[in-house]
């Protein structure tokens, strides 16, 4: 019984010691997104394929928007990482 509280405290660090969301425009991207092709499926099932053709095509463009941020965000974060190491 004694392991089971020491895996719950083990637990309780992990999460504690997460890093919040650096860029919040990221998830957001990706819920807009999944929005988007939802909506453009929808479109679809009910027939209206010019409707879904749009929608399929706005969800190229946030989806590219959204792997540039994450690209823009790794690289920008990435260089404050690579300063702070030490070269051997």
């Amino acid at each position: 019984m004694e392991k089971m509280g020491a895996a719950d405290a083990d637990i309780e660090n992990l999460f504690e010691s997460k890093k919040p969301v650096k860029n919040p425009l990221v998830p957001i991207g990706a819920l807009i997104t999944a929005g988007v092709l939802t909506a453009g499926l929808v479109s679809f099932r009910q027939g209206n394929s010019q409707l879904g053709q749009k929608l399929m095509r706005a969800r190229v463009v946030v989806q590219g928007a959204t792997v540039a941020l994450m690209v823009g965000s790794a690289y920008y974060y990435g260089e404050s990482f690579r300063g702070s190491k030490s070269s051997d």
